[in-house]
């Protein structure tokens, strides 16, 4: 197997096990934030400004997951390395 197949599998572990990882984070907060609004109501806006606030930066860090695994498919920069290597192995026998 080539070395892109790999990079094209772990692109697609990062954004899928990421996109997993959002979703079930979500998901448990939002049902928390349900529970506790309807055991004190009078909290509601302020539980509702931080559940929102952290739904942002759970999305912002699968986001960022997958910008970098598109950065690795479109610009791998370990496959120089991994060239480089190979031509000296080629070139030391």
């Amino acid at each position: 197997m080539e070395v892109i197949s790999f990079v094209a599998l772990a692109a697609g572990l990062m954004i899928g096990l990421g996109a997993a990882g959002a979703c079930i984070g979500i998901g448990i907060m939002g049902s928390k934030y349900l529970e506790s609004a309807a055991r004190q109501p009078e909290l509601m806006n302020e539980l509702q400004t931080k559940m929102f606030l952290l739904v942002g930066l759970i999305d912002a860090a699968f986001i960022i997951g997958v910008g970098i695994a598109l950065w690795f498919t479109t610009a791998n920069p370990f496959l120089g390395q991994i060239a480089g290597a190979i031509a000296a192995a080629g070139g030391a026998k």
